[in-house]
């Protein structure tokens, strides 16, 4: 039954509150091509002063007071939300080298359990690490990654304390059950065991948390004396290291927004020359997987704008003796693929949905798994074997919990392996309904709108609706299914995501078009399909919300500025807004890696482009929505001193009476609170905000 939220939690509409806090204005000067920003707010960036910590603080306790008269709704939302899953949950088994691995939850813990089983399920467990023991005595605690030796006897495991995603990697002894006495500071938290068991490569950060050095350490020593193997030089590039599905290569990759470089070596011999792939070019991107005594290789190469495959001998890896195999498409985005003896399993997208395609390499034959929802996602799994005909894939959509299926692609079917369980009685999928509809942009094209509600939902102007959006990266943001959404679907919420440009649902374009000089059309975008929902009926704009994080954040921070009176509330997630500041300081984590996203403003037409559509220095003395804005003190994404700047100085030139929240996780970084369900107070926070605001709209 669908629940009336004025019905279910009576709010209380008074508007009597404590004065907002007030932050000092110290004028900065800050100047470049000849024009000057003065930023009264800028002393907000020293995190170790009191006086700005004490800042911090009166935020947070005013948020608290606004939002006192939802704490018994934020209950009633956390509980319900946590009620859904199952506490004493497990991950899917999956086997390699001779173990069955599984991850799993027990009632009443917040953190996980990583076991394995030898050669059968039916064997007794083995404890790897029990997180929730390494957490107990922290604020925050986040495992990074655990990985085994290749022969079963120990392993390295990631922590960070901070979440500021920088990890520390320690070992142990899964014979002896004893941690060593090796500890790595500083890392990104991936650790690659070498064959021969004694040796690691890790990758630290520098002072702006660039993964930029890749070391060798062996097991017994410290880890001072670590031998450096990779040094990526170039600012605008970060390395990854990983070992390929075959367990017999290990990789370094340096790669930037549109170029890449690998270099390799044989996984058992970590004293060998490392040999390049293909050296890195402007604009040819590529990434690597190996199979027998070839490479198999997407690439971008000769204009392969939705890219392709092609492959090599080990012994000629450069591109002069690539090979195409799968040829490019100018109608179809190549996200993926996964090598098994008989087939090539390609994952596809095209007119924005995700398929997965079958190749038989003996048969010469072609077959596509067959979805059915208007919208959904669908994508491989984890497939360590290469000699099986069983394919693990995943598939959920906004009405249809997560699920993992394996498929026979010999015998053509599918085998349900494990689907998310949603508790608490307040689920059935027939219940729901999800929709994909187009909304014409200004400039002609079109967006694509995801979007799902309850069956007994109207459609109509009074009819709350939640946007989301993104558009970065070339990260698309796929639809799926939310147990903890439901808490706004069963009151009355519509959900959506406009898929703007800037990501990459409609190909490699799509996101071209929403990026550097072509930025704006992310914003406009994510403007006309809201617009274009009021005008089609499912809301209106005193119904309407938005939310977007990080990137988002500037998303829905400059459509605030453009369309001030679109939206009724806005929740902005540790959101980037200071863009032109943040981009012309080099010492701020990832700023140098992403020039190729944004622009270099010391470049004058970047700079003025930003300038135009920066949130934080765009705002004016005008009326604007309701917002709750969030962030995290010790994020390294997004540094918290944007959405405090952001804050103070709408505080200061806004003209309305509508509530600005500013709350600061002093524990917390870039992706909020640790553990299982502490997570979810934030969403019970935010849902709690929205539905405030819909009760005293319906108020008026």
């Amino acid at each position: 039954m669908l629940m009336n939220q004025k019905e279910s939690t009576p709010l209380n509409k008074s508007l009597i509150s404590p004065t907002p806090p007030k932050a000092k204005k110290i004028d900065k000067h800050l100047e470049i091509h000849g024009d000057l920003r003065v930023d009264s707010y800028f002393w907000l960036n020293q995190r170790e002063q009191p006086e700005v910590l004490e800042y911090l603080e009166q935020e947070n306790a005013y948020a608290e007071a606004m939002m006192a008269d939802t704490v018994p709704l934020q209950k009633e939302l956390f509980d319900e939300m946590k009620a859904r899953y199952k506490e004493d949950d497990a991950s899917l088994p999956y086997f390699f080298n001779q173990y069955w691995y599984i991850v799993r939850y027990e009632s009443g813990h917040e953190h996980p359990l990583f076991t394995r089983k030898y050669q059968t399920l039916d064997n007794a467990e083995e404890l790897l690490l029990d997180v929730n023991i390494l957490a107990e005595p922290h604020n925050f605690f986040e495992v990074g990654s655990v990985a085994v030796s290749p022969n079963n006897e120990l392993i390295s495991y990631s922590s960070d304390m901070l979440g500021r995603r920088i990890y520390t990697v320690n070992f142990k002894n899964l014979v002896t059950d004893e941690v060593l006495q090796d500890q790595i500071p500083n890392t990104t938290g991936k650790v690659v065991w070498a064959n021969d068991n004694r040796h690691v490569f890790y990758i630290r950060k520098d002072d702006s948390l660039r993964a930029y050095k890749v070391f060798l350490h062996e097991l017994g020593t410290d880890s001072s004396q670590d031998v450096l193997v990779f040094h990526e030089e170039d600012e605008t590039f970060d390395v990854n290291v990983y070992k390929t599905k075959s367990q017999e290569y290990i990789f370094i990759a340096s790669s930037s927004t549109n170029s890449d470089e690998h270099r390799f070596i044989p996984a058992g011999d970590v004293l060998a020359t490392w040999q390049i792939i293909e050296p890195r070019e402007e604009d040819l991107e590529y990434a690597v997987e190996h199979f027998r005594d070839e490479f198999y290789i997407i690439t971008n190469i000769d204009e392969a704008t939705n890219f392709k495959i092609v492959k090599s001998k080990v012994s000629e890896p450069g591109k002069k003796n690539w090979i195409e195999v799968i040829p490019h498409r100018e109608e179809v985005l190549l996200e993926g693929f996964e090598i098994f003896s008989r087939y090539l399993v390609l994952e596809e997208r095209e007119e924005g949905l995700l398929q997965i395609k079958i190749i038989d390499n003996e048969e010469k034959s072609v077959h596509f798994l067959p979805f059915s929802d208007p919208t959904y996602t669908a994508y491989i799994g984890l497939n360590l074997e290469f000699d099986t005909d069983k394919l693990r894939y995943g598939y959920t959509s906004l009405t249809q919990p997560s699920a993992t299926y394996e498929y026979d692609m010999n015998a053509r079917t599918t085998e349900l392996l494990k689907q998310q369980e949603v508790l608490g009685g307040d689920f059935d999928a027939r219940n729901y309904i999800s929709e994909r509809v187009w909304a014409p942009a200004r400039d002609g094209e079109e967006i694509a709108i995801s979007l799902v509600y309850h069956k007994d939902t109207p459609r109509d102007a009074a009819t709350p609706l939640l946007l989301y959006g993104y558009g970065s990266y070339g990260h698309t943001v796929d639809v799926s299914f939310s147990n903890v959404r439901l808490s706004l679907l069963n009151r009355g919420f519509v959900y959506a995501i406009a898929h703007v440009r800037g990501g990459e649902y409609l190909g490699r374009e799509w996101y071209e078009e929403g990026r550097m000089l072509q930025k704006k059309n992310t914003f406009f975008d994510f403007i006309d399909a809201a617009k274009y929902l009021v005008q089609q009926g499912y809301t209106s704009s005193p119904h309407l919300y938005a939310m977007g994080g990080s990137a988002g954040g500037l998303l829905v921070g400059a459509v605030m500025n453009y369309e001030p009176q679109l939206f009724n509330g806005i929740v902005a997630q540790v959101p980037f807004v200071d863009v032109v500041t943040t981009m012309l300081d080099e010492t701020i984590p990832l700023t140098t890696g992403e020039f190729d996203e944004w622009g270099n403003p010391k470049d004058a037409e970047y700079y003025e482009y930003m300038k135009s559509y920066s949130p934080y220095d765009n705002v004016t003395a005008k009326n604007y929505p309701h917002l709750l804005i969030t962030t995290g003190l010790h994020d390294s994404q997004v540094q918290y001193w944007e959405p405090a700047k952001w804050t103070a100085k709408l505080r200061d030139l806004k003209t309305d009476d509508n509530l600005l929240l500013f709350k600061t996780d002093m524990s917390s970084g870039h992706g909020g609170a640790s553990g299982r369900f502490e997570s979810l107070k934030e969403d019970a926070l935010e849902f709690a905000f929205l539905l405030k605001l819909e009760n005293k709209t319906d108020g008026k």
